[in-house]
């Protein structure tokens, strides 16, 4: 980091209040050395805003992608594949990588959408949260979306901007016909498919999942926002510095949280947020406990009238932004919390479509 940079955050977070969005811009970039501090008059056009975790460690550069194997190829290797491909809309191609579990023989088998945070891309993603090692153990594919600093400096999804935060238009659909691309190719079980997602792919997840309760069987969110959060720089700043203002959009599906209450880079509260998006006036079951890594946590669950959870909230003490109970191999990560992705995809297991789509 550059030695000014809590000037610069500091100076961008001024500019913000005053309404010179072009101005933060610049000095956000500027303190993640991708460029000058702001000049006296705007260098950036609004439309290039991006909002990025401040606490990043590191950038990872593009993956060299490998050419994609059609779904009839043999997949019962040891230990799986972990596979490049691409999805093409009128946009252009868009990059992803897929792990097959070894268990595959062209049965349908569940299938599980993860969204990396800024900064981050699916190898680096994977590595962090350890879920191909789980979905290896489950029999469960693996699909992860890649984001392009085209679309995004930081590779951010793009959870704060109107233009993507609704079915049918940009990143949600582009996410959405990518998955059911795979689900096609693969020939995944169309009621077992999930999203989840760390800090801005948590919010897209969220957004994901209110935007296509008939694709999504499930959502986890971990570190991230809830849909409605923001729809503009501005608005997205203050959200992730203090929480959400507006309420949180109800949604049917099924919603699990994670989240850090020593995050400072997305507030605590939009945990809660996201959680009350499924589960507002529900009274949670709570249990407080302690990982076998040293973490304590407090686990609250939500239950519908007919006794089904549908909802988890676990609030890892003393946790900052970072994947919980995830590897040091990659960025984001907090080995000492209990173990995020396991714990999704039991939650994940106990959910399904009530009819296939």
């Amino acid at each position: 980091m550059p030695p000014d940079f809590q000037r610069l955050m500091t100076e961008a977070a001024r500019l913000t209040r005053a309404g010179e969005l072009r101005r933060a811009t610049a000095s956000i970039r500027a303190a993640l050395g991708q460029g000058a501090a702001p000049a006296a008059t705007p260098t950036a056009a609004e439309d290039d805003c991006v909002v990025i975790d401040v606490e990043a460690r590191r950038v990872e550069p593009e993956p060299p992608m490998q050419k994609p194997v059609p779904a009839s190829a043999p997949a019962s290797v040891p230990g799986g594949q972990f596979i490049a491909g691409s999805h093409t809309d009128v946009n252009g191609a868009h990059e992803y990588k897929l792990f097959v579990p070894p268990v595959w023989h062209g049965q349908a088998l569940p299938l599980v959408v993860m969204l990396h945070g800024c900064t981050q891309n699916p190898d680096d993603f994977a590595a962090g949260t350890g879920m191909n090692d789980a979905a290896r153990e489950h029999g469960v594919f693996v699909l992860y979306p890649a984001q392009t600093q085209r679309a995004n400096a930081s590779r951010c999804w793009n959870w704060f901007k109107h233009n993507h935060q609704q079915r049918g238009r940009g990143e949600p659909a582009l996410l959405a016909a990518m998955t059911r691309d795979v689900m096609a190719r693969y020939d995944i079980d169309p009621q077992r498919v999930y999203v989840a997602g760390l800090s801005a792919g948590g919010a897209m997840a969220a957004i994901l999942g209110d935007a296509y309760p008939d694709l999504f069987a499930a959502v986890g969110v971990h570190s991230g926002l809830p849909a409605g959060a923001a729809t503009d720089l501005p608005s997205a700043l203050a959200a992730m510095k203090s929480g959400a203002n507006a309420p949180p959009k109800n949604t049917a599906v099924p919603t699990l949280v994670f989240h850090g209450d020593a995050d400072a880079t997305v507030h605590p509260a939009n945990g809660e947020h996201a959680i009350a998006a499924r589960a507002g006036g529900v009274t949670p079951e709570s249990t407080r406990a302690r990982s076998d890594n040293g973490r304590e946590y407090t686990r609250r669950r939500y239950r519908a009238e007919d006794g089904r959870v549908v909802a988890e909230h676990w609030a890892i003490h003393g946790a900052g932004h970072a994947w919980s109970g995830g590897s040091a191999r990659g960025s984001y990560t907090d080995a000492r919390g209990p173990d995020a992705t396991e714990e999704m995809l039991r939650f994940f297991r106990e959910h399904t479509l009530p009819t296939a789509r």
